[in-house]
């Protein structure tokens, strides 16, 4: 018996760019930035003043006052693409066991952390809510979606730092393809633009400091200097096909292979050779059957750090030779900043909609080319191309590698 194929039949994104995912895409293929100043808490006067925020997001058009007291703002905002990965989709289930859920954070809850943080240290740590563990805690997104979906089978939350988004995604479809479960909610969701962490990263000299966003998040430019943090959520609706085709569901794209790898070398740089990222790109490919010259596009991790972009570019040349060269490898964080563990989930998003579109997102504010980052970045303007294999990267603080192997969908061969 060969293996199950896997579908994606819905999507839902809360992004810098929009909030859904029509708008995010549309703004993607326009080039628009989603950076701008920190409204989050007072920055003046601190070294990073930017971020890729969620811009009107209000708790009120999706829940109840109740409801969204009780959920971070990582929980709102992932279940907000649940709801509409599940419109999109039109499904409701028929066997609730078969259902599941995996969903990312790399951090979860900060800001509550941080402010009952405030408040323990104040009035006494008895004092803190009652309903801070179950509102910050990294999983709660997965089970409040679980909860409203009615998914009754596994539900999980990879806590894998930047590649959380994209193991959770691919955890899902091994999970569908390996007969587990008929349909899985994946993907990933992030709200830390908090004093804390943006102080943290701050501090260990992740973070571009520039105050111009048109000059922050530039990947592979010769100038880039670290990455700036953004919040959303990214979810898809994965299938099985046989499931999706017997009741109709249109289909996004079809996820083909994944692979993950762990670098072993330090708690933060990559291996300067990309090989762990080289690793899971291979292995993605075996995965899915697909050699190297069937690709045409790579949705890159990209994250406008020195380290990772010359990293990420030595380990696409390794694994893809001279065809390396013919391929179009954009980066979408040039756009949406680095949303940690929803990154790799938004990107699943964006990379199906260029393969079913034939639209090669751009890395927008590409200006000073880099000897060391020399591949076609789809520089400032998108690129309408037939695209028919793509690759979706997401490498983590750890040394976590994930990458997915994604195909348009043609109908069945």
């Amino acid at each position: 018996m060969g293996k199950r194929r896997v579908v994606i039949t819905g999507m839902g994104a809360v992004t810098p760019l929009g909030l859904s995912v029509p708008e995010s895409w549309r703004a993607a293929r326009d080039g628009v930035c989603g950076i701008g100043p920190i409204t989050q808490f007072d920055a003046s006067g601190k070294k990073v003043t930017l971020a890729a925020e969620v811009k009107g997001f209000d708790p009120a058009r999706y829940f109840s006052p109740m409801e969204a007291k009780h959920m971070g703002r990582f929980t709102q905002f992932a279940l907000a693409a649940a709801r509409e990965a599940l419109a999109d989709g039109g499904f409701a289930p028929d066997n609730p066991d078969r259902c599941g859920v995996i969903v990312s954070s790399g951090i979860g809850g900060q800001a509550i952390t941080e402010a009952e943080c405030l408040k323990g240290a104040d009035r006494g740590w008895d004092r803190v809510s009652p309903f801070y563990i179950p509102t910050a805690i990294s999983n709660m997104a997965a089970g409040q979606i679980a909860i409203h979906a009615g998914f009754q089978g596994m539900c999980s939350c990879p806590v894998t730092a930047c590649a959380g988004g994209t193991n959770a995604v691919g955890d899902a479809f091994r999970y569908v393809r390996d007969g587990y479960a008929e349909v899985m909610l994946c993907g990933g969701t992030e709200a830390s633009i908090t004093p804390l962490s943006v102080g943290g990263f701050t501090s260990m000299k992740a973070l571009s400091q520039s105050a111009d966003p048109g000059r922050a998040s530039i990947p592979f430019d010769k100038e880039r200097s670290g990455f700036v943090m953004g919040e959303g959520a990214g979810i898809l609706l994965l299938e099985e096909l046989d499931h999706a085709l017997a009741r109709g569901a249109k289909i996004h794209a079809e996820i083909a292979g994944y692979g993950a790898s762990c670098d072993a070398y330090h708690m933060t740089a990559p291996r300067p050779d990309g090989s762990g990222g080289a690793k899971a790109m291979a292995w993605a490919l075996a995965d899915g059957g697909v050699s190297p010259g069937e690709v045409d596009y790579i949705n890159a991790h990209g994250t406008s750090t020195p380290l990772n972009d010359a990293g990420e570019t030595a380990a696409i040349k390794t694994v893809f030779g001279p065809h390396a060269a013919r391929l179009l490898v954009s980066s979408t964080k040039s756009m949406t900043g680095h949303m940690l563990g929803a990154a790799g989930a938004v990107e699943a998003v964006f990379t199906a909609l260029a393969l079913r579109d034939g639209f090669a997102p751009p890395t927008i504010n590409y200006r000073e080319p880099d000897g060391a980052c020399d591949l076609d970045v789809v520089p400032n303007t998108g690129r309408e191309v037939p695209l028919r294999c793509a690759l979706s990267n997401s490498l983590g603080f750890g040394g976590h590698n994930a990458c997915i192997l994604l195909k348009r969908w043609e109908g069945r061969p």
